[in-house]
């Protein structure tokens, strides 16, 4: 049950709409925005992945090195201690890598459709040992008092959620890792409940647990604690792999409205939702039993990662959720759903 209504000028960004930040790299996939309302325009935080341009028989990316520089590592395709099956990470005598380096880039636009650049917000690159390997899937909380970016710290040891709180994307304050490893999909609420702050997160267990939905609750988005686990994976459903939180909930009469992506064994990317309790997030209302979105479209199933559909940002008009989102990890597209029609299809 696919009941997205896409935008015609889908994708309406490719990497080719963008020249690299980072010399000497081409832009491999754009990815994952968050989104938000800022001086009447719509914006969003794009995911940008880049690498060297490749040679015939060589593996090339780039990575931070300790003095915080960029420098590029190339392996030979056929050495046996190679393992390069996955595009997005390879193995490397029991090392891993990311194929691209990401960081997080601001386009506005005035419909919303047709974005461009404004060179007086500069992109966000990581900063740090445990941004080695890049930043990641930024999420934007508009709140009260500010902008506040969650996203994922990437490096060799470790895959956690960082935090950055502005005003007006020109002055960042870096918060550091608020969720330690292994986490991501965390999603700031953009309101307070019962007086205290809430975030979606996605620890993973290899042994015990999996790849499900977590709820914490804090007094100052930066200690976290009370950590309820609210969505887990559904053995032979679409979501039966892996499951992460999208864009902060939404308000409705009947609960707080989440639209989550899920994944099953053939690494199909998918949007569902969830409805929680209004003054108990903890509580599960109801949950899709199937996908209100999957990847139907042929850029949505063909490109550098295929059959994924993956929403981290939104504008909320009235009824009408405005989704921007990754289609297979490549480009970035617009659509439609109905807060009514989305709560009329949820089963408890």
């Amino acid at each position: 049950m696919d009941i997205a209504k896409r935008d015609n000028a889908n994708p309406i960004l490719r990497p080719s709409d963008l020249k690299p930040c980072i010399e000497g790299m081409e832009i491999t996939c754009l990815l994952n925005p968050g989104v938000f309302r800022m001086n009447g325009l719509t914006w969003l935080l794009l995911r940008v992945a880049e690498r060297p341009r490749q040679q015939e028989g060589k593996i090339s990316f780039p990575v931070y090195n300790a003095k915080g520089e960029i420098e590029v590592l190339t392996f030979d395709k056929d050495d046996p201690a190679l393992d390069a099956t996955d595009p997005r990470v390879i193995q490397y005598k029991g090392n891993y890598y990311l194929t691209t380096l990401s960081y997080l880039r601001l386009v506005c636009s005035e419909d919303g459709v047709h974005f461009r650049e404004d060179p007086a917000y500069p992109p966000i690159f990581g900063q740090g040992p445990l941004e080695s390997f890049g930043i990641e899937d930024c999420r934007v909380a508009t709140t009260a008092d500010g902008y506040f970016l969650t996203f994922t710290e990437v490096s060799p040891v470790a895959v956690g959620v960082g935090l950055i709180e502005t005003r007006d994307f020109q002055s960042l304050t870096r918060h550091g890792m608020i969720f330690p490893p292994h986490n991501k999909d965390c999603a700031l609420w953009e309101e307070k409940v019962g007086g205290m702050y809430y975030a979606f997160h996605r620890p993973s267990s290899p042994e015990l647990g999996g790849n499900y939905i977590w709820l914490a609750e804090s007094p100052d988005r930066i200690h976290w604690g009370r950590h309820h686990c609210v969505a887990t994976t559904r053995p032979g459903k679409w979501d039966s792999v892996r499951v992460g939180a999208g864009a902060a909930p939404i308000r409705t009469e009947r609960g707080w409205l989440e639209i989550y992506h899920g994944a099953n064994e053939q690494n199909r990317y998918c949007l569902g939702a969830l409805l929680l309790d209004l003054d108990d997030p903890t509580r599960v209302i109801a949950r899709s039993e199937e996908p209100i979105m999957e990847p139907i479209a042929e850029y949505e199933q063909t490109g550098f990662f295929g059959n994924v559909v993956f929403t981290n940002g939104q504008v909320v008009e009235g009824d009408t959720i405005h989704i921007y989102y990754g289609a297979s990890d490549e480009v970035i597209c617009s659509a439609r759903l109905s807060i009514s029609e989305i709560l009329n299809s949820l089963h408890a």
